[in-house]
Formats: structure tokens, C-alpha cells, sequence
């Protein structure tokens, strides 16, 4: 009896032994998500792919939100959306430790992968590291560190990957929109720039630039092999670093309406004193015209030349851009002269017709936007009724 006990206990320690073997053999691929923090980089959250090969104590993450700021001209290339980030290794030690001293939570999504898959992602996320491979063309919306991760993973698959109808049907700008609501500049700012290619509905698979929508599109998601079986791209998730409170600093000490309101109420009161005192303070048209120049100029320059998405279909340009800088030197020598000038029935004419097409127009702008264009309708309708009670006067 005892020798039979004791052939039955080797049996199931070898057994033990050999699942221990095999677990350590293992190759481990997560996908994790990290939560939005409040650095303007990191509003809209992060992916990382996580691979752990317990016999070779290797727990390494695998970045593609790597840039190398130090490189020549890099804020030029950014503003051309020229940028070239690059994937890197980092010890999970300390990658979680930097996303602790963030505030912001990961969670953590064990992939069912086979050992085929999982190895065969090994060794191509080893050969994109290499220097000569590491370094790829940034874009925000086709090409992030999110799409790169997705993009890996559904090419080692044996055969591919069906996500589910999960996704809101959104714009890329009521996305972004949900990550900003708590950084008004920033959304402004985003607004401001990006155009009516922001403004169309977004397919499933495009939606997954998002971290946390990737997440959820991994959630649902099964894959599909050569013979038609079907097993979840997931096979279990956990939030593996929880969340801290964060401050949310203002980036300015008024909202972007606010800050309008009070250049609306100056413009209106401006107006009202050259009605009454019957003379055009030109110096407020002039820093106009500079201040709408130069964010023209901004505007254009994307425009033209930057190849970062939707900057090229943005319909704002209409009422900023350089064009406004020639009016400066045409109000100064009308002013010095004290003639009239054809400038402001031009500068009306171009606002006006954006105020009447606006509703029209394919996009949606910022939330400054209209109402600034009625605050400089006040320069040439204060103009009109300058002159013509001047007119009126000599008479």
C-alpha cells in the first residue's frame, strides 16, 4: 500500500514539475492600457504590449511612444508633422513606476495567444527594435503608439481577428472631445487646428487610435483560424495599478468663452466711444489685424504644408490668415491722410459672408470661433458710422 502511495505521489509531482516547466517556459503577452493623466501628452492615455518569459526572467514593455526630442529641428519637424517616434524596451519595474508617480491606472489584458503566435510577436517586436527599424512616421490619428500595438499583434495571428460592433459611432472630434472636456485651451486649441475631416463618422477599426477604445475593441474580439474555430483574443484582464487623485491645473485663469466675452464687451465698448466721439481709434485695428495675421499665419502654414491629419480641410482659415496683415498699412495710411479706405468694406464683406454660410459649412468649429468673427464686424461697422457722420458734419 505505502509503495503504491508513494508511486502515486511521484507521478503527480512529475506531473506538477512538468505544468511548472511548461508555465516557465511560457511566453506571456499582455496588452496594457493606461489611463489618461493631465500633461497634455498624455490626455488621451496610453498602449503598451507587455511580454514576460518567466525561464529567462525576461518582463519587458514595449513602447512606441518613444521620441527623441534632442534630434535637429525637432519642433520644426513636429509643426510638419514630420515626427518620427520609435519603439523601446522598458523594464516593467520601471514602467509602472512611472505611471504610479503619474496618478494614472493600468490594466492588464492577457492575450490568448499560442506559443506560435506569442513567439513569433517576440521576435518581431526584438527585430523592431533594432536601430535601423525602431524609428516610424508619427501620425495621431492612423499611425500612434495604440495602432502600432494592434497592428503587431494582428500580424503574428493565424488567421485574423474579429472585433465587435462595440465602438460609439463618433468623430475623431467628439472623441478627442471626451479626453479634453477638462482642458478647455486644449480642446480649443485642437479645434482651432484640426478641420472638417475631424467631422465624419469614424470606422471601428479607426476609432481604435484611442487606448482605452483599442481596450474595449480587445474586449469583444475573437479570432478566427484557417478552420473556422474561434477562440477571444482575451483571455482574462485585471487593473493591475489603480488610479490616483489628480489635480487638474487651468491652463489659463479664463475659459476660451470667458476670455471672448471680455474681448466682445471691450469691442462693443470701443465701438460705442468712436460713435460717439466720431473718430476711429485705428491703433485697435491695427493690433486686430496683426493679432488675426499672425494666427492666420499659423493656420496657413498647417495648411499648406503640414502633413498632420485633417490640417488641410480647416475651413477657419477663412477669417484667419496672413491675407489680414496687408489691411495694417492700408488703415495707418488712411488714418494719417485722413482718407477713407476700400479695406473696410473688404474686411466686412469677407466676414460677413462666413457669418451667412457658417451653418453650412462641414465642420465644427471652436467655440471662439463665430464669436469672433462678430467681434471684428464691429471694426468696419464702427468705420461706416464714423465717416458718414463726418459726412454729414461737413455738410
Amino acid at each position: 500500500m505505502f509503495k503504491k502511495l508513494t508511486i502515486l505521489f511521484c507521478l503527480v509531482l512529475s506531473f506538477f514539475l512538468g505544468s511548472f516547466a511548461q508555465q516557465q517556459d511560457r511566453i506571456r503577452v499582455t496588452l496594457l492600457t493606461c489611463s489618461p493623466g493631465q500633461e497634455v501628452y498624455s490626455l488621451y492615455g496610453h498602449t503598451a504590449i507587455r511580454l514576460q518569459v518567466p525561464k529567462d526572467s525576461v518582463d519587458e514593455v514595449f513602447n512606441y511612444g518613444v521620441f527623441d526630442m534632442s534630434k535637429p529641428n525637432f519642433v520644426w519637424h513636429f509643426v510638419l508633422g514630420q515626427t518620427d517616434y520609435m519603439v523601446q524596451p522598458i523594464p516593467w519595474e520601471y514602467f509602472i513606476i512611472d505611471y504610479d508617480k503619474r496618478g494614472s491606472s493600468i490594466t492588464e489584458q492577457e492575450l490568448n495567444l499560442t506559443q506560435g503566435e506569442a513567439s513569433r510577436l517576440l521576435s518581431n517586436l526584438i527585430e523592431n527594435c533594432r536601430p535601423e527599424n525602431r524609428e516610424y512616421r508619427y501620425s495621431f490619428l492612423y499611425g500612434n503608439c495604440t495602432t502600432k500595438v494592434r497592428d503587431m499583434v494582428e500580424e503574428v495571428i493565424m488567421g485574423r481577428i474579429q472585433y465587435p460592433n462595440a465602438l460609439p459611432h463618433e468623430t475623431a472630434r467628439e472623441i478627442l472631445h471626451h479626453y479634453t472636456v477638462h482642458h478647455p485651451w486644449a480642446q480649443e486649441g485642437n479645434d482651432l487646428l484640426l478641420g472638417s475631416e475631424m467631422d465624419t463618422i469614424m470606422s471601428e477599426r479607426a476609432a481604435m487610435f484611442i487606448p482605452e477604445n483599442l481596450m474595449q475593441a480587445f474586449d469583444g474580439a475573437f479570432i478566427r483560424d484557417g478552420k473556422g474555430d474561434m477562440r477571444p483574443l482575451v483571455k482574462s484582464k485585471a487593473v493591475i495599478l489603480e488610479a490616483k487623485p489628480q489635480v487638474v491645473e487651468k491652463e489659463f485663469p479664463l475659459s476660451p468663452i470667458q476670455t471672448i466675452l471680455v474681448f466682445a464687451a471691450l469691442c462693443l465698448l470701443i465701438m460705442l466711444l468712436e460713435i460717439w466721439t466720431k473718430r476711429l481709434f485705428w491703433l485697435w485695428d491695427v493690433v486686430i489685424l496683426l493679432l488675426q495675421g499672425t494666427a492666420g499665419t499659423l493656420l496657413a502654414f498647417m495648411f499648406f504644408f503640414s502633413k498632420h491629419p485633417a490640417v488641410d480641410s480647416n475651413w477657419q482659415i477663412w477669417i484667419l490668415n496672413p491675407v489680414f496683415f496687408i489691411g495694417i498699412p492700408l488703415v495707418i495710411k488712411a488714418a494719417i491722410r485722413h482718407k477713407q479706405t476700400l479695406w473696410y468694406a473688404f474686411y466686412f464683406v469677407v466676414l460677413a459672408l462666413f457669418l451667412l454660410f457658417s451653418p453650412w459649412i462641414p465642420q465644427v468649429f471652436a467655440k471662439i470661433t463665430v464669436p469672433l468673427a462678430l467681434c471684428l464686424l464691429t471694426r468696419p461697422i464702427s468705420y461706416m458710422f464714423c465717416h458718414r457722420k463726418k459726412r454729414h458734419g461737413r455738410k
